[in-house]
């Protein structure tokens, strides 16, 4: 433990938080350790913050709580928390006569009878994974036909929703990505508690969280970012008192502003103090001091400013002392139950409502219902809230987010948006080019959310300098290009760094050596196949920073084919002599289910001799999230209703540590990977990209290079599909979200896409035979000079290719076959047809 900060220390601290001072963690620490004149002080600091933000939001004086029934859905769980006593094991409950799980019938009992008391939300608590422990667990689940304790949890949310009204809230511990992702339809919110940042109390045996795989800080961190780049609104906190240092307590708050302020989607931090329980680990532990309590909830308030909302649980100290946590800075008094007992902490009864509301009122506020959402993203709207429940949200909502008055919840059909497709908006393309800045893509009509929808762009920019740096001390280039002319396909990390590095006469021996690759490889041929882009909707929610494509449903310039225009579409390509559509499209939330088999559909009916090249991984993704398929399952129904191949795009840079600066929201590297991985096992093979020169590094591109490689292997191992080639491509920043807010830098130079063109024709040596280059990025000129360092092919003729022109491409959206030869003649290289995996055209 440390020392316990001075009085003059603490009074410094004070002073500067009184004078609105940024404060920072060692001064948080300080004041932690408040007590006397000096606390009261501190919470007067703290409740003039929460009224300014309560001001701000539009109710001023108003203190929120939501009217809950509390389900615990199961008992089991895998960790071994001290200081829990809801957990117990398959022993206990059969003794008890109770299931591994409570049956479908037993949730909805409960949450009927709270729909009959008023509540309106649906509290589903369970300890984490408890099949990965129990035998027993997983035995129950493969009796009812559940792969997944999660699997379940999400099948009862839909019944509670269409049978009760009730909102479901969320809480069953870790969860991964595609968890999240896949829960998000049918919860209008989620929650983990953080607990701590302390390693020390998970890594050391003895402590609250040891043998407890999912409190690992990092990992709970990990849920909260993710939930975050979904736009799901989050609650989480603090748990305090367990044995954690007051140094570590302000190093959980500041942990909390941060992510909170990287994405926006903390809805509320509860500020939960540890009671000691019997039969536990920690039963001799003391319990938290009310000056400790009140001290961290100030602190809390302060830290994480007027903005956010700040929860107490009013059960875990006597009614009396809610006064005082009111006090500290407090605007929400979280789930109170007028049916099920909390479950977590079952010897703490809740107060009754009325009397919460009078001891509310006679500290001056107004106790209102709210929703499990809080009423920031009620009033937002997409995207925190999946349109599959955002009708369920507003039968129960005022029009500022907040609770109806007496109104009770009745359950409504959970299923996907009505319609289908149909045409909105837009329809031709190239009518926003009249907007166009100087740079050729959209700089005076960002989408509508700009300012919120992509995080904080300071968060974003702390975030992007800790991905730069030095390059690592690599050996000198002569021994790096020796290695690569012994084994191109093996280089180490060190030598091609090195190479990729590389500048002046170095670079000129790179790119020699990566021509040669190419004519030994695939000869002197410039391949090119004729296609049309169709991208079906740019309607997104994802909020990836570097993309100035995407649109909300209400924007001026959105827009949604009809599956008769994308046919006529493609009906009009073949016309014009194309063998191949590619078609991708934003994250939309409303389109339905059957969308991207439909989409394969209508393409394959209208033209049967059409080769479909369709959906990116995260197209993927949001595909196996609304259908219920794994991805396995989506890609062989696709590959059934008549896809061809996949875009291997949506992967950026395969390095998570700058993916989540770019993107946001999109899919985590081994998410993609997977995708791609399982398109190859089933028979589908995929292109494969990535997109440099923005907030990246070299170093990022070896390691994406190493990763391709690593997966085109496993596809040679098993025989399947694989990549069909590699596309590098160059960030346009003209009108790209991350640039425009100085994160980004703008673009790469001649030498980075001379060095990633050379450096991936001699990486994937041996394994993927085909190097493409953009014309729609780099020009002609620029793709000649590919086409001498590596590349052997020019893509597409497109026809249209609005992703790139809208982020501010000056090259055109479409080529002729005449000008696609003539690149090639530019450069003394023969020109020809190929079709989508590398096979002679035929249409010529």
């Amino acid at each position: 433990m440390s020392e316990q900060p001075t009085p003059q220390q603490v009074r410094r601290a004070l002073a500067r938080a009184e004078r609105g001072a940024a404060l920072d963690p060692a001064e948080a620490t300080v004041l932690l350790s408040a007590t006397g004149d000096d606390l009261d002080r501190l919470t007067a600091v703290a409740a003039k913050v929460r009224d300014a933000g309560l001001v701000a939001a539009g109710r001023p004086g108003v203190v929120t709580y939501s009217p809950k029934v509390f389900i615990p859905v199961t008992k089991l769980c895998r960790d071994r928390c001290h200081y829990c006593t809801f957990v117990e094991s398959p022993g206990q409950l059969t003794r008890a006569g109770h299931a591994m799980f409570l049956s479908p019938d037993e949730i909805l009992e409960i949450a009927r009878q709270g729909a009959e008391l008023g509540c309106l939300e649906a509290l589903f608590t369970l300890g984490d994974r408890p099949e990965d422990r129990w035998p027993e667990a997983r035995a129950w689940l493969d009796e009812q036909g559940y792969d997944s304790t999660l699997a379940y949890v999400r099948a009862m949310a839909v019944r509670v929703l269409e049978e009760t009204g009730l909102l479901p809230h969320l809480n069953p511990g870790v969860m991964s990505w595609e968890e999240l992702n896949r829960l998000k339809p049918v919860s209008p919110s989620m929650g983990m508690m953080l607990e701590t940042t302390s390693r020390r109390l998970f890594e050391t045996r003895g402590e609250a969280h040891y043998g407890s795989p999912d409190k690992d800080p990092e990992v709970r961190m990990r849920v909260l970012e993710d939930a975050g780049r979904l736009s799901i609104p989050f609650t989480t906190g603090l748990l305090v008192g367990i044995g954690e240092t007051l140094e570590e307590r302000a190093d959980t708050i500041f942990a909390l502003r941060q992510v909170s302020r990287a994405f926006g989607a903390v809805q509320e931090v509860i500020v939960q103090n540890f009671r000691a329980k019997p039969d536990t680990a920690m039963r001799h532990a003391d319990d938290l001091a009310l000056d400790d309590y009140r001290a961290t909830i100030a602190v809390t308030r302060i830290v994480l400013g007027p903005k956010a909302r700040v929860q107490a649980p009013p059960n875990l100290v006597d009614l009396e002392e809610c006064r005082l946590l009111l006090g500290a800075g407090v605007d929400d008094w979280g789930g109170v139950s007028p049916l099920t007992p909390d479950h977590v902490n079952p010897e703490r009864p809740w107060p009754s409502l009325e009397r919460l509301r009078d001891l509310t009122a006679r500290c001056g506020f107004e106790l209102t219902a709210r929703l499990t959402v809080h009423p920031e993203y009620v009033r937002a709207g997409e995207p925190w809230l999946d349109p599959r429940v955002s009708g369920h949200v507003a039968a129960l909502a005022t029009d500022d987010g907040l609770a109806r008055p007496g109104v009770r919840p009745e359950g409504l059909p959970w299923q996907e948006p009505d319609g289908g497709f149909a045409s909105v908006g837009r329809t031709d393309l190239f009518e926003a080019v009249d907007r166009e800045g100087p740079g050729g893509g959209r700089t005076d009509d960002r989408r509508s959310d700009f300012a919120n929808v992509y995080g904080d762009w300071d968060e974003v920019q702390h975030a992007a300098d800790r991905t730069g740096g030095p390059a690592v001390l690599h050996a000198e280039g002569r021994e790096a290009f020796a290695a690569a002319e012994r084994d191109p396909g093996n280089l180490s990390d060190e030598h091609a760094l090195t190479l990729m590095t590389a500048e002046g006469d170095l670079l000129r021996e790179v790119c020699r050596l990566a021509d040669d690759l190419r004519r030994e490889t695939v000869g002197d041929d410039v391949t090119y196949v004729v296609n049309r882009n169709i991208n079906f909707t740019n309607v997104c929610y994802v909020g990836c920073r570097f993309c100035a494509f995407a649109q909300r449903r209400t924007d001026a310039d959105a827009y949604s084919l009809s599956l008769d225009e994308v046919a006529d579409r493609a009906q009009e390509a073949w016309e014009l002599g194309a063998t191949e559509v590619c078609m991708q499209g934003g994250i939309d939330p409303e389109l339905p289910a059957s969308a991207y088999f439909d989409l394969v559909s209508a393409v394959r009916q209208r033209v049967p001799e059409m080769h479909v090249h369709a959906f990116s991984p995260m197209e993927v993704v949001n595909g196996t999230a609304r259908t219920g398929l794994s991805i396995e399952d989506f890609l062989i129904k696709a590959r059934e209703a008549g896809l061809g191949s996949l875009p291997g795009t949506a992967a950026e840079i395969l390095d998570d540590e700058v993916r989540w600066v770019l993107t946001k929201g999109k899919l985590p590297t081994k998410t993609w990977v997977e995708i791609v991985s399982t398109a190859h096992r089933v028979g589908l093979p995929t292109t494969s990209t990535m997109m440099y020169g923005h907030v990246d590094h070299p170093r990022h591109w070896v390691g994406h290079l190493k990763v391709l490689a690593t997966v085109q292997d496993a596809a040679f191992e098993a025989g399947g599909a694989s990549f069909t080639e590699f596309v590098p491509l160059p960030f346009v920043h003209t009108s790209a979200p991350i640039y425009l807010a100085g994160v980004a830098r703008p673009g790469p130079t001649l030498r980075d896409n001379l060095a990633v063109h050379a450096m991936a024709r001699i990486m994937l040596h041996g394994r993927i035979s085909n190097i493409q280059t953009s014309w729609v990025k780099l020009g002609v000129d620029g793709t000649r000079a590919m086409l001498q360092a590596g590349a052997n092919d020019v893509g597409g003729t497109l026809m249209e290719e609005t992703i790139s022109r809208m982020a501010g491409s000056e090259h055109g959206s479409a080529k002729t076959v005449q000008e696609l030869v003539e690149i090639g003649a530019g450069i003394g290289r023969p020109v020809r047809e190929r079709t989508t995996t590398y096979g002679e055209g035929t249409r010529r």
